[in-house]
This record gives structure tokens, sequence and C-alpha cells, in this order.
């Protein structure tokens, strides 16, 4: 089946002067435009494209890939407005419609918003909604497994709390970053990887920007000691160190820093010094 807002992957059955047509089952013949075909391609070659609705509502194809589509969350800039809605640009030549029914607050030209994009059921056209809780689903829902400590999750940074950030996990779950774990500015649309700390009873999943454990102490305790080896055998860094020039150097909390230390001393390849740390 043509699956309207994702990549499909459908056979070239014809070329004409203005692109090719490829075979899209039911709904008749596609349109590939010129301007998007590849070099090296022939009648019956398969190709993989993205299916979205011309000026004229008439499905068409290009081998361009938007930001994201249809069943994924997305930070869009929008491109224009007018007495109906908002238009976003979203990485192909027509920018994605968001009614003001689908908008939280009216969306401002050259501003940017979290939303997510759909089939509106009744037009059959391709839309972006920003009441994205609508479409938020719960850790364990529909027989998926839950979340574990330490697991690795895509993140995007979706709005500012008083406790830190709102994120989107793994485009399912809504997520909490917290100030007190952050060491990097964020801001909404970010694009980052985490790790879950434990899922809550709320069905919310609490997130670290750094592994944690034992598992994350080897990992950099491993790194450490290869910044060692190549300064000289030292680092003026020690417990109490500013936990920001610890950041700045190696990207992990003074925590963990602390951690990769004790692992070292224990191993007896560091001996530890008023000016930081130094290689036996």
């Amino acid at each position: 089946m043509i699956k309207l807002g994702d990549y499909n992957t459908l056979r070239i059955v014809k070329r004409v002067d203005f692109g090719l047509y490829l075979d899209g089952g039911e709904e008749g013949e596609i349109l590939l435009p010129s301007r998007y075909v590849p070099d090296g391609i022939a009648i019956g070659d398969e190709l993989e494209v993205f299916l979205y609705l011309d000026q004229d509502e008439k499905l068409i194809a290009t081998t361009e890939r938007p930001v994201a589509k249809v069943g994924e969350f997305a930070c869009l800039e929008v491109a224009w407005t007018n007495q109906y809605g908002a238009f976003l640009r979203w990485g192909l030549m027509k920018d994605l419609f968001c009614p003001f029914r689908e908008q939280k607050q009216r969306m401002e030209r050259g501003r940017k918003y979290i939303v997510y994009i759909k089939v509106d059921e009744d037009s059959y056209r391709l839309m972006a909604t920003a009441k994205v809780e609508k479409y938020l689903t719960t850790p364990g829902e529909g027989g998926r497994p839950l979340p574990k400590h330490g697991d690795a999750a895509d993140a995007l940074v979706w709005q500012k709390t008083p406790l830190g950030f709102k994120v989107i996990v793994d485009n399912r779950y809504q997520g909490q970053l917290y100030d007190n774990q952050l060491f990097q500015p964020l801001h909404t649309g970010d694009r980052l990887t985490a790790y879950v700390d434990h899922v809550r009873q709320d069905g919310k999943v609490d997130l670290t920007l750094q592994l944690t454990g034992h598992r994350h102490t080897l990992d950099f305790a491993e790194v450490l000691l290869r910044y060692l080896y190549e300064n000289n055998g030292r680092c003026e860094l020690g417990d109490h160190s500013p936990a920001e020039l610890i950041y700045d150097r190696f990207k992990v909390s003074k925590k963990a820093y602390k951690k990769a230390v004790g692992d070292l001393y224990r191993r007896r390849l560091i001996t530890l010094t008023d000016e930081g740390i130094q290689l036996v």
C-alpha cells in the first residue's frame, strides 16, 4: 500500500520529458519530476521516494528527504501564514500546513515550534499539529518492552520547565531532563542522545545526558587514562576543581570524573597530588 508522507519503494514504469512515472498500484502512476531523478536509472528499476501532495492535491514523489515524516515529531520553522493557518518549512518544495485549530497559540513567521506530522482523516492531506500531547504514548503501551535504566534514547527537547526540560523520547514518550544534571545549554528543537534513568509511575521517563553506574565509570576511566598518556601523564583537575571546568574538558559531570579517578587510583595507575592527578 502507498504510504502518504512516508518513504515508499516504487518501480519505474515510464520516462517522459518532465520526469519519471512510478507504479503506485491502486493509486495509479505517480510522477517523479526531472529535478529529483538520479543518474543511471532505467525503466524497471526500483527507487525509494517520499510521497506527498502537490499544489493540486495530487500524489507526487521526491528523492528529497524532509525533516520528519508522518508519525514523527519535529521542530519546524514557520515560513509564512495566511487566514487559514501557518506553513512550516520541512525540507520539501511545498511547505507543511498547520491550521489554526491545530495550534496551541497563533504561530508567528520565523519562529520554530514542536509539531507532530499526520494525515488529516477528513481531507487526506498532510498536516502538522502543535497539540503534540495527544500523540505521545506511555512506556509499555501496546505491548512494547519498558525502557530500562541505562538504555540510550533519542531525545527531542520540547519545552523549558521549572525543573529542567520536557523532551520527547524515541518519538513516543514524554521525558524529563533535570537542570541539576545538565552541563550544557539546551534549546527547544535540540536533538541529542540521552540515557534512561528510570520510568516514573505517571509513565514519564526521567533521563540523563550521561551513562550512569559502573559501565560509565569504566568507559570514562579509559578515556581519562588515554588523556594522561597523551598529556605528559598529568591532569590538573582534582576534587576541588569546578564542575564547569571538568565538563568543558571531558564532557562529563564532576561525579563521573571523581568515580573514574577513584577507579584508576584503585588500579594503581595514578597518584593523587595537590596539583591534580598523575600517572604512576
